[in-house]
């Protein structure tokens, strides 16, 4: 195991970490801008190193900053989280020359999944089932046209780097798809310095699921079940749950067992998330995410399996203490995230908390690293903390989520504590008939009151 290890991340993601090290006997480094020399992980980590001002660009995405670190406290090993360096694999090279170990996948698993293509490729290799759509990165305007003929409109044009929306046009129509493909290239370029652009049949209602799987690096993969994250904005997931309400017995175990199947054959390492949009009954493979998710406590709700321990276990070097035998699935969760935003226009609203009271009791988990006077920073992500609730079926933990959301007091912000608070009444959402553009359907009618 490792002597010590550098969180190179902020918020609840870096104190969830740190947590999962003080359980292990791991003594910890926290890393901050000035912005965040207040910060819980800060406050409760062995020690601490600010690595540049609030900008990301100047502390979090630092490299040099962060390999200095390691260095002046001795730690051998950097957690990244999720976001920032997470998904970087010349970051990772990085620590490898400097005999720091990256909690996280290999570099050239990393390289492989961060190109929607290639991953793509490697996905139908594997015998993951894919969405159709181009081979590659689209050519010309001509080779557009007759791939989209041939496939059918509606079709979509996605940044081969991309991630989060970017780079994402919908086609409806051939007219439409010149001046589409020009605009999502310039922002492929504009967003990821690449402007490979390629095309997929777009699916009017399809859900958006995802397999949690953990491998040792060895050969040894299992998988943790699925997570249903359908319910998004602009291509953001606000709420997940497990096990999907989409999904059979039957439906559930083929596909979980495709995908571990597939992590056993590349022999991955660490914890990662193999995305599907799910339409008429079939599974089609967008991307794989090679890091810890923001949602992974849902996962770990109906497992009773800490995912943040198990990955650090893995990235030192032992076998998986599970074997696909061992995973058992109980239950229901379900996960909504708080963010410091106007829940009607989205408007990000940073600035002090002056009351601030979580909800507890049987079945609620509270994944957040502010407290009363904190300070939500203008600088980064407006995430406040997750609500993640548990109960034995879908109803009982629907009914605890109300429960949970109406406790729940943040003062001095505004949050989308009354989306979610509008969403936990909403018919489909308690028969779970929802689909990815859902949401954005239902903000529409404005049904959210400030």
């Amino acid at each position: 195991m490792f002597d010590k290890i550098l969180i190179a991340n902020r918020g609840e993601i870096a104190l969830r970490v740190l947590r999962a090290c003080k359980e292990l006997g791991i003594p910890t480094v926290a890393v901050h801008s000035t912005a965040d020399e207040d910060a819980m992980h800060v406050r409760l980590a062995d020690e601490s190193v600010c690595i540049g001002p609030p900008p990301a660009k100047d502390s979090y995405l630092n490299i040099p900053a962060l390999l200095a670190a390691c260095e002046i406290t001795g730690a051998d090993a950097v957690h990244p989280g999720y976001g920032f360096l997470a998904e970087n694999a010349r970051f990772a090279e990085i620590l490898a020359e400097h005999n720091v170990q990256f909690i996280g996948p290999r570099p050239d698993h990393i390289r492989l999944m961060g190109d929607k293509i290639a991953a793509k490729h490697t996905a139908r290799e594997l015998g993951i089932p894919t969405v159709p759509g181009s081979d590659g990165g689209i050519g010309s305007d001509a080779e557009a046209v007759r791939l989209a003929r041939d496939i059918g409109f509606p079709v979509i044009l996605k940044a081969a780097a991309g991630g989060g929306g970017r780079g994402m046009k919908v086609v409806r129509a051939e007219s439409e798809l010149a001046n589409a493909l020009a605009t999502c290239r310039s922002e492929a370029k504009a967003s990821f310095g690449d402007d490979t652009v390629y095309l997929e049949k777009y699916l009017e209602r399809p859900r958006h699921i995802e397999i949690q799987v953990l491998g040792d690096g060895k050969g040894r993969a299992i998988h943790l079940g699925e997570r249903d994250c359908s319910l998004q904005r602009r291509h953001q997931k606000v709420w997940e749950e497990s096990p999907s309400p989409a999904l059979n017995a039957a439906t559930r175990d083929q596909i979980c067992e495709t995908v571990a199947r597939a992590m056993r054959d590349i022999k991955y390492l660490g914890v990662g998330t193999v995305e599907f949009l799910f339409e008429d009954g079939k599974f089609n493979f967008i991307e794989m995410n090679t890091r810890i998710q923001v949602e992974h406590p849902v996962t770990e709700m109906v497992t009773d399996i800490d995912l943040v321990v198990e990955q650090i276990r893995v990235a030192g070097g032992n076998d998986l203490s599970l074997a696909q035998g061992d995973v058992s699935f109980h239950g229901h969760a379900i996960e909504c995230r708080i963010n410091a935003e106007n829940p009607v226009s989205f408007r990000a609203s940073p600035g002090k908390i002056v009351h601030y009271h979580p909800p507890g009791g049987l079945g609620v988990r509270i994944d957040s690293a502010v407290y009363h006077n904190y300070v939500i920073p203008p600088f980064y992500d407006s995430l406040v903390g997750k609500l993640i609730v548990h109960g034995k079926t879908r109803v009982e933990c629907l009914m605890r989520l109300k429960r949970a959301l109406d406790e729940f007091v943040i003062d001095g912000i505004e949050t989308t504590l009354p989306l979610f608070r509008a969403l936990a009444q909403e018919a489909a959402i308690i028969d779970g008939d929802y689909h990815i553009h859902w949401l954005e359907e239902f903000l529409a009618r404005g049904a959210v009151e400030q």
